[in-house]
């Protein structure tokens, strides 16, 4: 096949369309898959993309939408029709068998104009609450693919929704290759979104001032963010993290398969993708769900797991009452809670999505060409 994949804006967005390429390179290694983006600085697609092997990246003027009365949506607008007209021309010279979006404000015009031409189109959505590019091109592709069932009620006049669960990398081929620092008994994984999550960066930072020299022989991993890494460095060091031989600060987790794999206990948001790959690698984990999120769907993803016993739930609202910190010192020194933890959340993963997907979207691909 020749598949056009675009997702993108955020990591949340780009990395299912990276692990649907993957799955579609293991099916058929022979496809031929670019991908498309937009031209801001800020989309994680012309990072990650590239850095997971793919070469062919197209990139169209778009940025996301604003509330109703911002006068910036006159730039949005115009950058509708823009992006549009480039995505025909890029439809036209790479001529896809199929095109796949992942959600985003960058994939609208290729599903759009894809739809329009007639080319065999398919969306997956990732979280609970369907995001507003979902919503809108659901009358205009061939095929909705959601990760939760209960999405289906909040998307309209779709010709075909079909429940598939999330894509994932795990066991995926890292094209990263960093090696994973030894010597430690346990190793506890932070991060937030991929720019940052400047109030749960700080709350972790008082949490490590205070327990990092009680547990010498755990490694502590955290992901700042691009956006807030170079300031979380300068925290680091004025409070004597940065000397701590068991802390160590990035700004961004590009081998993510193989640090989670290694977890003993991971301190995340509770975005769909992270769930999905907690529950496949049954692992213990303290989630803060974002509450910048439409409908708060992080917190209804992390409170289903909660009541499952499959995690540690704590808002960003308790971080002044010390709640994160006893809760890690807690499960760093519970192995039989953690063993419950990583038995619990594994009811929750879906190990064939995958596979899925992929006779999905070839599916779809056969349907429309005959």
């Amino acid at each position: 096949m020749r598949v056009l994949m675009t997702g993108g804006g955020t990591a949340g967005h780009v990395n299912p369309a990276i692990a649907i390429a993957n799955t579609i390179k293991e099916y058929e290694p022979e496809s031929e898959i670019a991908f498309v983006c937009s031209r801001l600085a800020r989309d994680k697609a012309q990072d990650l993309v590239p850095r997971a092997g793919y070469e062919s990246l197209y990139r169209v003027d778009i940025c996301g939408s604003y509330p109703i009365w911002n006068p910036k949506n006159l730039k949005t607008a115009y950058l509708m029709i823009k992006s549009k007209r480039q995505a025909k021309k890029i439809i036209e010279k790479f001529k896809p068998d199929v095109i796949i979006g992942t959600g985003g404000f960058a994939c609208y015009p290729v599903l759009n104009a894809g739809a329009e031409m007639g080319i065999p189109t398919l969306v997956h959505e990732s979280n609970a609450i369907p995001g507003k590019a979902v919503k809108k091109l659901a009358r205009k592709v061939d095929c909705v693919m959601t990760n939760f069932e209960s999405s289906a009620k909040m998307i309209s006049g779709a010709k075909k929704i079909i429940h598939v669960g999330n894509p994932n990398v795990i066991g995926q081929k890292n094209s990263d290759g960093v090696q994973i620092a030894q010597g430690y008994a346990k190793s506890v994984l932070i991060f937030g979104g991929s720019l940052g999550a400047e109030t749960l960066n700080r709350a972790v930072v008082d949490m490590l001032e205070k327990i990092a020299d009680q547990y010498p022989d755990t490694e502590f991993y955290h992901a700042a963010g691009k956006r807030d890494f170079e300031a979380l460095g300068e925290i680091y060091r004025n409070r004597g993290l940065a000397e701590k031989n068991n802390v160590k600060l990035v700004d961004y987790i590009y081998d993510m398969d193989a640090r989670m794999k290694r977890a003993d206990l991971v301190i995340s948001r509770a975005g769909a993708m992270t769930i999905s790959e907690l529950s496949l690698l049954g692992k213990a984990a303290i989630l803060v769900p974002s509450p910048y999120v439409a409908a708060n769907h992080q917190y209804k993803n992390a409170k289903a797991l909660y009541d499952a016993g499959a995690c540690e739930l704590i808002e960003e609202s308790e971080f002044d009452g010390g709640k994160l910190t006893a809760a890690t010192k807690r499960l760093l020194s519970d192995k039989s809670e953690r063993a419950q933890m990583r038995e619990n959340i594994k009811a929750f993963a879906k190990p064939e999505s995958n596979r899925i997907i992929y006779e999905e979207i070839v599916k779809t691909a056969q349907k429309k060409s005959k």
